[in-house]
C-alpha cells in the first residue's frame, strides 16, 4: 500500500510541533495524546492495530499487530486523522517534552527506521508502526532500553521526536560508534546493533555511567539525542522534595511559598 503523500511544516525550537497539510481524502496517523489542534474538516477516529490501513489477516491479524505494540508500552489503538473537506485542511502534533521532531521520509531510508519505543510522533497512512527485536536475547535482558524498539516501514513521511539536540551520523562500512543506551534515538535497517557491558567494573560504579552501552557498526545513518526522558525524568525526580520533606534549595518560588507557609 502506497502512503499518502503529506506536507508538513515545522514550528519552533526547543518545543516544537509539526503541522501537517492534507488534501481531500488524505490522511495522518498518532499517538493518542499527541494532537495539538486541527481545522474543521478534519475527522478523528480510532482505529485497532498498528496504523497501516491494511487488511491483511482480519481480525486475528490486527490483534497480533496491536498486542505487540502493547509490549513497547503504546496503546492498543491510534488514532486517524482524515481531511474529508473540499480544500486542504491542517492538523498539528507536540513534542511531549523538550527536544527535537525528526522528519523521515522512509521511501529514501529502504523503507524502515529502527527507533525508540517512546520515539513515534505521527506518520502518513500507510506507514506501519511495529515492534523490532533484537536478535541477541541477552542484550534485552541486561541491555535495559536496547532490546524492545519500535519499527517504522513503508514509503512515506513519518515523524519521530526525541529529547535535547539531535545528531546525525552517517557510519561507513566497519565504522563503529558507542553510545548511552537512552542517546539512540533511530537508526537505519542497515545499521548493526548491539549491547556491549562496560570494560571495568569501577568505571560503571564510580563514573556515573551505565553498565552497558549500544554499539553501532556500519554502514548506515543512526540518530543520536543529547537529553533522553528518562535521564530527564530522573533529574527531576532527585531534585523533588521526597516524602513531603522540603527541597533544600530554598532560594525559588517554592522556597518563597515555605516562607510563608512557616
Amino acid at each position: 500500500m502506497n502512503n499518502h503523500e503529506i506536507d508538513y511544516k515545522l514550528y519552533g525550537d526547543d518545543m516544537q510541533f509539526v503541522e501537517v497539510e492534507l488534501d481531500p481524502g488524505e490522511t495522518v496517523i498518532a499517538e493518542a495524546g499527541g494532537l495539538m489542534m486541527m481545522e474543521d474538516g478534519i475527522q478523528m477516529e480510532t482505529i485497532f492495530g498498528d496504523g497501516s490501513g491494511g487488511g491483511g489477516g482480519g481480525f486475528m491479524g490486527k490483534l497480533i499487530n496491536a498486542g505487540k505494540r502493547v509490549i513497547t508500552g503504546e496503546s492498543l489503538f491510534m488514532t486517524t486523522f482524515t481531511n474529508e473537506g473540499s480544500g486542504k485542511r491542517h492538523v498539528s502534533f507536540a513534542s511531549p517534552y523538550p527536544g527535537k521532531i525528526i522528519p523521515m521520509d522512509l521511501s529514501e531510508l529502504s523503507g524502515k527506521i529502527i527507533c525508540q519505543k517512546d520515539a513515534f510522533l505521527a506518520a502518513a497512512k500507510g506507514v506501519t508502526v511495529g515492534v523490532e527485536f533484537q536478535r541477541k536475547i541477552g542484550a534485552g535482558f541486561f541491555g535495559g532500553e536496547g532490546f524492545i524498539m519500535q519499527k517504522l516501514e513503508g514509503d512515506g513521511l513519518a515523524f519521530v521526536h526525541a529529547g535535547g539536540t539531535i545528531v546525525k551520523k552517517d557510519l561507513a562500512p566497519g565504522e563503529t560508534l558507542r553510545v548511552d543506551t537512552g542517546c539512540l534515538v533511530a537508526m537505519t535497517r542497515e545499521v548493526d546493533y548491539n549491547i556491549e557491558m562496560v570494560k571495568g567494573i569501577k568505571t560503571a560504579l564510580f563514573g556515573g555511567e551505565g553498565l552497558f552501552f549500544a554499539t553501532l557498526r556500519g554502514p548506515g545513518s543512526v540518530w543520536i539525542q543529547s537529553l533522553p526522558f528518562s535521564r530527564l525524568a530522573s533529574r527531576v525526580f532527585a531534585a523533588a522534595p521526597q516524602s513531603g520533606g522540603q527541597s533544600k534549595g530554598e532560594g525559588g518560588i517554592g522556597g518563597l511559598f515555605n516562607m510563608f507557609n512557616d
